[in-house]
């Protein structure tokens, strides 16, 4: 396993990519209501993310055809955008976007609601994203890469979601996956030392019932097998020699 170490360059360049998709990121969650296509969302984002000058590092993924991964209700990541998809409210609503500035990647997912919601897609959505916030407690320089995996697995557990095993972080830099492969579920090993200047993609995937998906017929959307709710949140963050770095957080 080869993890990248960014020089200081790098981590400007990461810097920048990861601040203009936190501002894409703020403008599609303000778009959210009920009536809007999830294609309108996917249009919305490429527009944005080229005014910036920058490339969506999604489209054509692995022949992915859209800017945006749009997920509605059970879907876990990777739907599809469409014009006949409409949010509804009461729906939840996954966005996972990406660009490349430079060369240099970046990527984040959030959930939203639309209009009102159940208290339990509220929870829902609250405890994935504290549940990444619980990982990072162990993201610094000289910590171990499961010890981030364990403590969310140890926050979710408590609620008794389900965990998806299928899908994992990962490293991100000049590519939009690199190493190491990092998962929200509890590791019996260390996993690789943390060092000062890696950055890496912590999303924890949380269903509201069991752990497990399944791919739909179009081979991207991913769905929880037994129908339920699920959430996604994921930031870009820098490894220092102090706290980790939020570098997709908006300022």
């Amino acid at each position: 396993m080869a993890i990248t170490v960014k020089s200081k360059k790098e981590i400007e360049l990461m810097r920048e990519s990861c601040r203009i998709l936190a501002e894409v990121h703020k403008a599609l969650g303000e778009a959210v209501r009920p009536g809007i296509s999830t294609k309108e969302i996917d249009i919305m984002g490429e527009k944005l993310i080229r005014s910036y000058g920058c490339i969506p590092n999604f489209l054509h993924y692995n022949g992915y055809p859209a800017s945006i991964c749009v997920s509605v209700n059970n879907e876990v990541v990777h739907g599809i955008p469409k014009k006949q998809r409409i949010l509804k409210e009461g729906d939840i609503v996954s966005f996972d976007a990406g660009l490349i500035y430079n060369g240099y990647h970046s990527d984040a997912a959030r959930t939203y609601a639309v209009g009102k919601i159940s208290a339990e897609a509220r929870q829902l959505i609250d405890v994935t994203k504290q549940s990444f916030f619980e990982g990072i407690k162990f993201a610094k320089d000289g910590h171990h890469l499961f010890e981030i995996s364990n403590a969310i697995d140890a926050y979710v557990s408590k609620f008794g979601y389900g965990i998806v095993r299928d899908l994992v972080g990962h490293g991100i830099g000049t590519k939009l996956h690199e190493d190491p492969q990092i998962p929200n579920f509890a590791q019996k090993r260390k996993g690789p030392k943390l060092v000062k200047g890696m950055t890496l993609a912590i999303e924890p995937m949380i269903n509201m019932g069991r752990c497990d998906v399944e791919w739909l017929a179009d081979d991207w959307t991913v769905v929880s097998e037994d129908n339920s709710l699920s959430a996604h949140y994921e930031n870009t963050i820098l490894i220092t020699d102090g706290e980790p770095e939020i570098l997709t957080i908006e300022r």
